[in-house]
C-alpha cells in the first residue's frame, strides 16, 4: 500500500490531489500550513487509518523534517510525495506588479514558497527512498513558462527554477529507483489562487484551447496519481502539461 504526502493537501489543487491518490487506495499525508479544519475534515472524510493531517511550514526543514518522522511513523513508509503548496499567490491580472514595479523580495517569496518548499521537502524523504530502493517526486508547474499570457513574472520564474531542479533530481536519483516529474496545469477552474480571476477570462482561455474548456483541479490531479503510481514506472523527467491543449510541446 502506497503512502503519499502532498504538500498544501487541504484545499484547492492538494484537496483534489489528495482525493485522487486516496481513490487508488494510497494512504495520504495532508500537509497544511493554515487549513487546519479542512485538513481534519479532509481526514475524517478519508479515514484516519488512511489519512493523517500535519501541520507543517514548508519553509521550514525541522518542521518538515518532523512531519516526515511523523509519516513514516504512521504509516510505515513514504512512497511519493507531491509539492503542491503555494504559498502568498494569487492569479489577479489587475493586481500584478509590472516588471519596473516588481522588488527583488518579490521574487524571493515566491522562491522559497516554490524552491526551497519542494527543496526541504524532497531532500528530506530522499534517504528513506534510496533505502527502499524507489519513490516518486511530483512537482507542480504551470504552462505559463511555456506561454506566459499574464506576465506573473515572480510565480512563473519560481515555477520553471523548479523545473530544472526536478529535471536534475531525475537525472541524479534515478539510478535509485527515485522518479522525478512536473506536472504543468492551465488555470484552473476553480482554486483560492484563481478565485478572482473574472468568468471573462475563463471564457477566453476555453475559446482559445482545443478542447473548448477551461482544465480542472481534478484533471491535474488524475496526472499526479498516475505519475505517482507504478503504472507510470518509465517516466521520468518530464513536465506533462494538461491545459486541453492551450500550449503544446
Amino acid at each position: 500500500m502506497k503512502t503519499i504526502l502532498v504538500t498544501g493537501g487541504a484545499r484547492g489543487l492538494g484537496a483534489a490531489i489528495v482525493d485522487a491518490l486516496s481513490a487508488k487506495g494510497y494512504n495520504v499525508v495532508i500537509n497544511y500550513n493554515e487549513s487546519k479544519e479542512l485538513a481534519e475534515k479532509k481526514v475524517q472524510e478519508l479515514g484516519e487509518d488512511k489519512a493523517i493531517a500535519y501541520k507543517a511550514d514548508v519553509r521550514n526543514r525541522e518542521e518538515v523534517d518532523q512531519m516526515v518522522e511523523a509519516a513514516i511513523e504512521k504509516f510505515g513508509r513514504i512512497d511519493g510525495i507531491v509539492n503542491n503548496a503555494l504559498i502568498g499567490f494569487k492569479f489577479d491580472p489587475v493586481a500584478q506588479k509590472a516588471f519596473k514595479d516588481l522588488d527583488w523580495e518579490d521574487y524571493e517569496q515566491q522562491l522559497e514558497g516554490t524552491m526551497k518548499a519542494a527543496f526541504n521537502v524532497s531532500q528530506s524523504v530522499i534517504e528513506h527512498f534510496i533505502e527502499q530502493k524507489s519513490g516518486s517526486i511530483v512537482n507542480i508547474g504551470t504552462n505559463l513558462f511555456q506561454n506566459p499570457v499574464v506576465p506573473y513574472h515572480e510565480y512563473t520564474s519560481a515555477k520553471a527554477g523548479l523545473l530544472g531542479m526536478t529535471r536534475n533530481i531525475a537525472s541524479e536519483l534515478g539510478q535509485h529507483g527515485i522518479r522525478a516529474n512536473m506536472v504543468s496545469g492551465g488555470l484552473l477552474k476553480t482554486t483560492d489562487a484563481s478565485s478572482v480571476t473574472t468568468d471573462e477570462v475563463f471564457d477566453l482561455i476555453a475559446n482559445n484551447t482545443p478542447l473548448r474548456q477551461v482544465t480542472t483541479p481534478n484533471d491535474v490531479a488524475n496526472m499526479v496519481a498516475f505519475l505517482s503510481s507504478d503504472e507510470a514506472k518509465s517516466v521520468t523527467g518530464q513536465n506533462i502539461t494538461v491545459d486541453g491543449g492551450l500550449t503544446m510541446n
